[in-house]
């Protein structure tokens, strides 16, 4: 039996795909770990995935601050946490190694630096696992991860790739000091720079969105599999709360509302939904595990939840508003609703661009307002083009690729790689 690793970075909105990944290699015969942080150890367990903790506050500490939902700002936090995380993640290998040898893969975002050097380390294959195709950077087609990207999508591709080769990532120097400090402390050598150096393994890529929703480029790794989006939201394990079911039944389709698992700096954001959708006259449901962050007093046509699965819950409501996670976008693309896409940070804006472009919803753009927020629900209840959009894309993702294709790929890269 192999033994794979699994090292997510971040909100469970990128813990899920990874659940969603040892599910398929339970299924084929697998042993599979998670390496996380603790608060993710239930819901590991609780598909069958044995954990091991990586022991730090960082991402307490990450989350809680002002700067991590603001455009440039909470990328640069995110580096610098994930560089912090390095050495704690390293030695949570290294207590798995030392108890029971050396796992046969890993599967690990970018940002999971301490797989990078576990790898360098231990000598154990690892896939990098990208979620969204902004950290795909190609001169071909490129993502949205700054504003100033417009400007650098009028040049010619020669002089695209050009700037991409010398232009040194905004977001390196963040993370760089502790990720060195790690390298020098396990013995590897570090890197000069992150980005096109250790943002693709060179045992392979798995990228978890398909080809309708971002095309491959000339100038991505070799040795990529692009798969469809993995659609965890772990309704299996967490049912729909039922008074939730209650207030579904009692009235029409609701619009659904949700700032992100990660974000408890929402006041503003359900303030205005309120006031948009009494003025609309809908229904709603605002989705967040941090109540203090709603209005105090509700009316009967609004209930708030802490959690509902979505795969679930979207089916039976008429629109979805939110920031434009990946995990939520697609979740909406597959159940056939019409979104509004309120970036903030991150790949947000690159998908909420993607999204336009497949004309299955609207992203707002500039501050947050009720008139803002309005015209851009009342197209997303009124235009029958955008449904229709949203539901050429939810058959598109009605025939997914059979698991056992995907993991005999990863079963591939378990072979000792000759760039160890």
């Amino acid at each position: 039996m192999s033994h794979v690793l699994l090292l997510p970075f971040g909100t469970s909105g990128s813990v899920f795909p990874f659940i969603w990944l040892g599910r398929q290699l339970i299924e084929h015969g697998h042993r599979v770990t998670m390496v996380a942080a603790p608060d993710y150890h239930e819901s590991a367990r609780s598909v069958g995935l044995e954990f091991e903790p990586v022991e730090s506050n960082e991402l307490t500490d990450m989350f809680s601050s002002a700067r991590f939902l603001k455009t440039g700002q909470g990328t640069k936090l995110a580096f610098r946490h994930a560089g912090k995380l390095t050495s704690p993640t390293v030695e949570a290998v290294n207590r798995l190694v030392s108890a029971g040898g050396r796992p046969d893969l890993m599967l690990a975002p970018m940002v999971s630096f301490g797989a990078r050097v576990a790898r360098e380390k231990f000598g154990i294959p690892m896939v990098t696992v990208h979620l969204y195709p902004m950290a795909m950077m190609s001169a071909h087609e490129v993502p949205l991860v700054l504003p100033i990207i417009h400007l650098l999508r009028l040049l010619p591709v020669p002089m695209r790739k050009w700037i991409l080769s010398v232009w040194p990532s905004p977001f390196d120097a963040h993370a760089l000091p502790d990720v060195r400090s790690a390298c020098r402390k396990f013995s590897v050598t570090p890197p000069r720079r992150i980005w096109r150096e250790w943002d693709h393994s060179p045992d392979g890529v798995l990228a978890l969105f398909p080809k309708w929703y971002a095309r491959p480029q000339p100038d991505w790794p070799a040795d990529v599999l692009q798969w469809d989006f993995p659609l965890e939201d772990m309704g299996g394990e967490r049912p729909m709360p039922q008074e939730l079911e209650t207030f579904l039944d009692s009235g029409p389709p609701p619009v659904v509302f949700t700032p992100g698992t990660g974000n408890a700096q929402a006041r503003h954001f359900f303030e205005v939904a309120l006031a948009t959708v009494q003025r609309l006259g809908c229904r709603a449901v605002f989705a967040t595990i941090h109540s203090q962050q709603l209005p105090e007093k509700l009316p009967a046509t609004v209930i708030a939840v802490k959690y509902a699965p979505f795969r679930a819950l979207l089916p039976r409501a008429m629109a979805l508003v939110h920031p434009g996670g990946i995990g939520t976008l697609s979740q909406s693309l597959a159940a056939c609703l019409p979104q509004v896409v309120v970036p903030l940070v991150n790949d947000q804006h690159d998908n909420g661009e993607r999204l336009e472009r497949l004309s299955a919803g609207s992203a707002l753009r500039g501050k947050l307002s009720v008139e803002k927020l309005r015209r851009h629900l009342q197209r997303c209840l009124s235009e029958a083009g955008m449904r229709h959009a949203a539901v050429k894309c939810a058959d598109a993702m009605s025939h997914p690729q059979p698991s056992a294709k995907l993991v005999a790929w990863l079963e591939s890269k378990m072979r000792p790689s000759a760039a160890l």
